[in-house]
């Protein structure tokens, strides 16, 4: 869901990307499909396929961690090709969409036991993986201006329920991870120290938290400004238009 700037309404204001460029950011973005087509089938075939044994015996999170520790944070290099001009993204809104995103991998589910076994995670999980399907496939057939109309109308209609959906999954892994940061001192920092420095993991947690509450709201109406600017009166060339 990356802010685009619409610099090709002016002639001479954006050059076509190299071959090279063009191969490499395919080969990203077709990556990223297979890696999340492959998340997704973990999450079908670890609720619906195998039974009650087998989830007695690993966690979801055992079952899915190795993919989504490197798919997700695989993320990372959209701040890079965004930073580096290869993509039309904004670095800053990319940045807080990944960061925010990494955080509950790295910084929740991977740092606390509880984090591991919150109902927000296969929610999380399922909404990352169907979002990101669709993201990652509109832009590689993007990158060869290929892009079936029924793949703009996902693209641009389908974050209306999976985003908010996405975002409570990731805020109940919060809060089951703040509920353990609470009753035990993990990451984090008390004084005295040799650094005459104190951090709060628990307060951590809730900052990034109540920062939900002014970001989301922008990066979900931001998402509706480009549904109406896609998928509005003679939109249809618009995604042409756009790298990623």
């Amino acid at each position: 869901m990356s802010a685009k700037a619409v610099k090709s309404s002016k002639p001479g204001a954006s050059k076509e990307p190299s071959a090279v460029t063009k191969l490499y950011l395919f080969a990203y973005n077709a990556g990223q499909v297979v890696g999340w087509s492959y998340i997704l089938w973990q999450l079908v075939n670890y609720y619906l396929l195998q039974g009650p044994e087998f989830r007695a015996k690993v966690t979801l999170w055992e079952y899915t961690r190795l993919a989504v520790i490197i798919f997700q944070n695989a993320a990372f290099v959209e701040i890079l090709n965004a930073s580096f001009g290869l993509v039309k993204s904004n670095p800053v809104v990319t940045g807080f969409q990944v960061f925010s995103r990494m955080m509950v991998v790295v910084g929740v589910v991977m740092a606390t036991p509880t984090g591991k076994v919150s109902p927000g995670l296969p929610i999380a999980l399922l909404a990352w993986a169907i979002t990101e399907i669709i993201r990652y496939g509109y832009y590689a057939l993007n990158i060869v201006k290929v892009v079936p109309h029924f793949v703009v109308f996902l693209r641009y209609t389908t974050f209306i329920a999976l985003y908010p959906i996405g975002v409570t999954g990731e805020l109940l892994c919060f809060w089951w991870a703040q509920s353990y940061a609470r009753e035990n001192s993990v990451w984090s920092v008390v004084m005295p120290n040799k650094w005459n420095a104190t951090f709060s993991y628990f307060g951590f947690l809730w900052i990034v938290m109540l920062g939900y509450i002014p970001i989301f709201p922008q990066l979900y109406l931001h998402m509706f400004a480009q549904r109406r600017k896609i998928l509005g009166g003679g939109a249809n060339a618009a995604p042409q238009k756009k790298a990623n």
